[in-house]
């Protein structure tokens, strides 16, 4: 079995405030006061500008989007994943933004194939999921990540 997932990441009442600039953008509930917006193939077309910026290693990021994601994160931090799994064997990357900036972009050699244990994935280092749960369950997860990191 495997699966594939592209999409931004963040607190659900900042991303729903966001997102309005495009028609394509969904936000979708999770638990703990997140959301996701996936990228969906209409989103992609939607908000790529032509440029290309393959620093952080991406292999879905549309061009220019990591300017938008600046612009998103001032109304609270948000992560940029993208995964790629079949049969325990898979790839990742991730990045986070922050209060207009790129603050953490977490990106192992593009070729490189992951078969590490779940607590080692880029997704999971560097406590995205604490930096971008709500405010008030902050403190909870970064305490979290570093118990189990």
């Amino acid at each position: 079995m495997g699966y594939e997932l592209r999409a931004v990441i963040g607190v659900t009442e900042a991303l729903r405030r966001a997102v309005g600039e495009f028609r394509a953008a969904k936000v979708v509930e999770l638990e703990q006061g997140l959301a996701m917006v996936p990228m969906a193939e209409a989103l992609f077309d939607e908000v790529a500008d032509g440029t290309q910026d393959a620093a952080l290693g991406f292999w879905f990021l549309p061009g220019g989007f990591g300017k938008v994601l600046a612009r998103w994160s001032t109304a609270g931090p948000l992560a940029y994943v993208e995964a790629e799994y079949f049969g325990g064997v898979g790839r990742q990357r991730a990045a986070l933004w922050s209060h207009g900036v790129l603050s953490l972009g977490l990106s192992p050699a593009a070729d490189q194939r992951n078969t590490r244990a779940p607590t080692a994935w880029p997704a999971r280092r560097g406590g995205l999921h604490a930096a971008c749960a709500p405010a008030g369950e902050r403190q909870t997860s970064s305490a979290r990540q570093q118990a189990t990191g």
